[in-house]
Parts: C-alpha cells; sequence; structure tokens
C-alpha cells in the first residue's frame, strides 16, 4: 500500500511540475513573441523611412543627397556597435552561437540587458540597410525573456533550460511567422536531441509567441507564391541536382563569411569605427540602389517570382554573399537566416532557369527551384534540414514542394558532410571562443 502511495505522490508532482513548465512555456512565448513582434515591426517602419529618406535625398544635389545617406547609415552603425561594446557584449550578431553555448552549460546565460541592447541596436544596424537577418536577435531576446521569467518564478536551472530553448524557438516562430519551425528549431539545432521536456516547453512558447505575433502583425505569409507543383520522377533527379550544388554553394557561402570575420579581426581601430565604415558603405550603395541593400526579402521574393532574369544572378549571389559577410563584421546585432534565404533562392532561380532552358517540357517552373534552393542552402549552411523544410513551407504554403524540398536538402546535406564542413553556428562558436581566449 505504501508503494502505491508513494507512486501516486510522485505522478501527482510530476504533473504539478509539467503543468507549471507548461504555464510558463506559454507565458514566455507570448511575452517573448509580443518583444519580437514589435521588434519586426519595427524594423518595417525602419525600412520603409530608410526609403523614403534615400528617395528624399535624390531631390537634393547629388553630392550633399550621397553625405546624407553615408552619414546617417555610418552613424546608426557605429552607435549599434557603441551599445553592443558598451553595454551587453553577448549581443554582437546573431546571437544563436551563444544560446547554444549557454544550453550546452559552455556559458552562463545572457543579463538583462542584452534584451533592450539587442533590440535597440538590431533596430539601428538593420534599419541602416545592412544585409542582416531579425531571427538571430529575435532568438536571443526570446530565450532572453524566457530565462528571466524563469528566475522570477524560482525554477531551478533544468527547467531554465527548457524556457530558455524554447524562448528561443519563439523568436525564430515569430521572426518568420513560422511556429513548426520554432520549436524544431529548437530540437534539431540548439539541443540536438530529442528531449521531452524540452519538445513541450518548444511547442508551448511557439504557439504562445504566434498567437501573439499574429495579433500584432496578422498572419500574412512571409513570401507570396504563385500555385506550384514537381511532377515526374526526371523532374525531381532535377531537383536533388540543384541539391547538390546548393551544397557546394552553401560551402563558399559559409568560408566565405568566416574569411571576411578573420580579415576584419585584424582592423586596428575601434570597433565603432569599423561599423562606422562598414556602415558608410552600405549606405553610399543603398543611395544608388536601395533595393540591394537589407535584409533582401524584397531580393527572394522577386527570385520566387521569377522576376530576375539568369543574366544578373551570378553578380547578385556576389554582391550580397559579400554584402552579408561584411555587414555581419560589423559587431552589430543581426542574423543571417534572412540573406542566406535569399542567396538560395538565387542559386534555385538560376538553375530553374537553366533547366527550362534546356528541358522546355520540364513540369516544374524557375519559381519551384528557387523556393528547393533557398531550402537546400539552408540545409547546407546551418545543418538543419528539417528546419529548413519546415520553416521555407511555413513561410510560403508551398506544401506541394515537400518532396523537391527532402530530395534539394538531401543533395546539400551530402555534399557538405562528404567535405566535412562544419555548420556555420558551430564555426562562429569556435571562432568566439578563440577571440576569448
Amino acid at each position: 500500500m505504501g508503494i502505491w502511495s508513494a507512486q501516486r505522490v510522485l505522478s501527482a508532482a510530476q504533473t504539478r511540475d509539467y503543468t507549471v513548465l507548461a504555464l510558463l512555456a506559454t507565458l514566455s512565448g507570448v511575452v517573448g513573441g509580443g518583444l519580437c513582434a514589435g521588434f519586426r515591426w519595427g524594423l518595417l517602419q525602419g525600412a520603409e523611412l530608410r526609403h523614403g529618406v534615400v528617395a528624399w535625398t535624390h531631390r537634393l544635389p547629388d553630392a550633399l543627397g550621397l553625405l546624407i545617406v553615408i552619414l546617417g547609415a555610418a552613424a546608426m552603425a557605429a552607435t549599434a556597435a557603441w551599445l553592443v561594446r558598451r553595454f551587453a557584449p553577448t549581443a554582437e550578431g546573431s546571437g544563436i552561437p551563444h544560446a547554444e553555448a549557454v544550453l550546452a552549460g559552455h556559458l552562463p546565460p545572457s543579463p538583462p540587458q542584452l534584451i533592450p541592447i539587442k533590440y535597440l541596436g538590431g533596430t539601428l544596424a538593420m534599419g541602416s540597410g545592412m544585409a542582416l537577418g531579425r531571427e538571430g536577435p529575435s532568438v536571443q531576446m526570446a530565450a532572453s525573456v524566457a530565462n528571466l521569467i524563469g528566475r522570477l518564478f524560482r525554477r531551478n536551472w533544468q527547467d531554465r533550460r527548457a524556457l530558455i530553448a524554447g524562448g528561443a524557438g519563439a523568436g525564430l516562430a515569430t521572426a518568420f511567422n513560422a511556429p513548426g519551425a520554432g520549436a524544431v528549431f529548437v530540437l534539431e539545432e540548439l539541443v540536438g536531441r530529442f528531449d521531452v521536456r524540452i519538445a513541450l516547453v518548444a511547442l508551448g512558447a511557439s504557439a504562445g509567441a504566434i498567437i501573439t505575433s499574429r495579433a500584432i502583425l496578422g498572419d500574412d505569409l512571409v513570401f507570396q507564391v504563385p500555385a506550384m507543383a514537381a511532377d515526374g520522377v526526371a523532374t525531381q533527379l532535377l531537383f536533388l541536382v540543384l541539391g547538390l550544388i546548393a551544397g557546394l554553394m552553401s560551402l563558399v557561402y559559409s568560408r566565405s563569411l568566416l574569411a571576411v570575420l578573420r580579415l576584419f579581426d585584424r582592423f586596428p581601430g575601434p570597433i565603432e569605427l569599423r561599423a562606422a565604415l562598414i556602415g558608410a558603405g552600405v549606405g553610399a550603395l543603398g543611395w544608388f540602389a536601395p533595393h540591394l541593400i537589407g535584409s533582401g526579402e524584397g531580393l527572394a521574393q522577386s527570385a520566387l517570382q521569377a522576376d530576375l532574369l539568369w543574366t544578373v544572378l551570378p553578380g547578385l549571389f556576389l554582391l550580397r554573399l559579400l554584402l552579408g559577410a561584411v555587414s555581419y563584421a560589423a559587431a552589430t546585432p543581426g542574423g543571417l537566416f534572412a540573406p542566406m534565404l535569399a542567396l538560395g533562392a538565387f542559386v534555385g532561380l538560376g538553375f530553374g532557369q537553366a533547366a527550362a532552358a534546356l528541358f522546355p517540357d520540364l513540369g516544374s517552373s524557375p519559381a519551384a527551384f528557387a523556393l528547393v534552393g533557398m531550402g537546400a542552402f539552408f540545409a547546407g549552411v546551418v545543418r538543419a534540414p528539417v528546419t529548413g523544410i519546415v520553416l521555407v513551407t511555413e513561410m510560403t504554403g508551398a506544401s506541394a514542394l515537400l518532396l523537391p524540398l527532402l530530395s534539394g536538402c538531401f543533395g546539400a546535406m551530402l555534399v557538405v558532410e562528404m567535405l566535412g564542413e562544419k555548420p556555420i553556428y558551430e564555426s562562429l562558436s569556435d571562432r568566439s571562443s578563440a577571440l576569448r581566449r
């Protein structure tokens, strides 16, 4: 009788524990989702303001208009870098490698001041036109919110760790209106294994975040795409070949990013000066070609509608590759996902246009290849194929291309694994560890 009683008490304790954790996960998602939705809305307003300022400066004498844009972008980038250096050094860059290190027990959680610094610094850096993504700041801010909630309710480290992981997934979910991708990302990338406790928190936090963010921003898809189909064995083979090519190009991306970061690590001046010079260069490019700067979502949308000519795609890829790497070297808050997805769309569209020329009776449009290129390129760089598949599907609503996405991601993963390339966040974490020594 005593044994059964002890078992019932233990079961009741576990039930209470999971109930409290589920409630805190939902609360973390609601608060983090609201914060990240506000961040996303602010970035949209900032981009519109930037376009308006650039348009206004074009009504001034050319030299004066160009100077205003250059100085404005330089000041915003330098301020973002100063905020990070002065108040929250862990707010630099994406924040995803830092979140992974915290979950692995290698680093302590970030202090509370990271949240306003990441928010303001990210708004300034991305508002200046740098080729950075909103997902990194969103992941790190939401993870920090979840940690604060865990501390407020005096949870132990095991529970706080689960809340941090779930909060990070909620941040990604909010950044791209992709709740499934947020939950999958936690298990596939941040912790690297299936953990029932963390899975529960990730699902609850992502659900809470999406309900909140959609109440604020609406439920529109990130990308609007036409109806797509991909029938036939031959077409699937082409998607596999695209995946192999995307894998090679993802290796070029990862190595180029790390090479540019190593180059800027030798910059002799203060970090604010480095950021100001990078911001000035971005501003100058933005004055002449405003559509080429920023996160790249507009360019990815054009690729998904097959509106870009094949003749411009190689130059566009190289320009955005360099711009993204240099922007990340400014040491301001900002992520890699959105610029990376645009590059994958360029690779896919170029391949799709070539395939359409060689095989006029092809059942799939070049736009379908652009979409699959996004997922395959992401899988090759981040080494998280399931996240890539779910993320692209949720951003576009193109569930009919699930099989092509599987083929493309398989090809990309095969290439990078055979060549022994590390996932980008592991490489960035190794770099950060080396710099701290």
